[in-house]
């Protein structure tokens, strides 16, 4: 720790420092028990299985019925020959 000499600290006019006083002190939250903590694990698990089921409930019906797509907007090509190289390389027949 450098010590700072006497000339230096008798030259600097003493620091003042404005408080407030808090008179409304906040406790931390106690500590959760086990039995709290298990609860919350089983509440996470729960609704993340709930939300995973809905949405491969969705992902499957718009699969099934087709919804989103619109008739027409994409035609299927003829696949007239293929070759396959490092890239598979498909002539399309028009």
């Amino acid at each position: 720790m450098a010590s700072v000499p006497e000339s230096e600290a008798s030259e600097s006019p003493p620091e003042e420092v404005e408080g407030v006083i808090v008179g409304d002190v906040r406790r931390l939250p106690g500590r959760r028990t086990t039995g709290e903590m298990v609860a919350t694990q089983a509440a996470v698990v729960g609704g993340s299985f709930v939300a995973g089921a809905v949405a491969a409930a969705v992902v499957a019906r718009r699969r099934r019925t087709g919804a989103g797509r619109r008739p027409g907007r994409r035609r299927r090509q003829q696949v007239a020959a293929t070759r396959s190289f490092l890239v598979d390389v498909h002539m399309l027949g028009r």
